[in-house]
């Protein structure tokens, strides 16, 4: 049987992104991300948007993509992005009580800028094309 592990997500930065460098040269950027879900509140009737809170998480490597870098060097806080990437499920053992802990996390295979730049979309950059809704930016 076939298997597939792809996240597309929209959503925005909660926080800049956290980066440690490794000794091999490489990088990894730790970035809080939010996605909103449209819920029906019940008692109103009306419908709410409620956030989503993801960790991601972007590497550069010295031979390979350099997304760490991008995420330090463009993204911030509020920044809106779409997010192409994979699950991975994340494993340790509690230091202070022993327990074991997992968590699943969303390894970033690609960025891009959703909005233009009046808008709160994070970018300095011109869009690379004419829609002022999307926005790549090589690297």
């Amino acid at each position: 049987m076939a298997n597939l592990n792809k996240v597309m997500l929209i959503g925005r930065l909660t926080r800049d992104p956290e980066i440690k460098e490794f000794s091999n040269g490489g990088k990894v950027a730790n970035i809080g991300f939010a996605v909103n879900k449209r819920k029906k509140n019940m008692q109103t009737g009306q419908w709410e948007e409620v956030p989503v809170w993801l960790d991601l998480k972007a590497f550069s490597s010295e031979k390979g993509r350099k997304l760490a870098d991008f995420a330090q060097s463009y993204l911030k806080k509020g920044s809106s992005v779409f997010v192409e990437g994979h699950l991975v499920l994340e494993e340790w053992t509690d230091k202070k009580t022993g327990d074991k802990r997992n968590k699943l996390v969303i390894n970033v295979d690609d960025f891009q800028f959703v909005g233009s730049k009046g808008d709160g979309g994070g970018s300095s950059k011109p869009a690379a094309s004419t829609s002022d809704d999307l926005e790549e930016v090589p690297f």
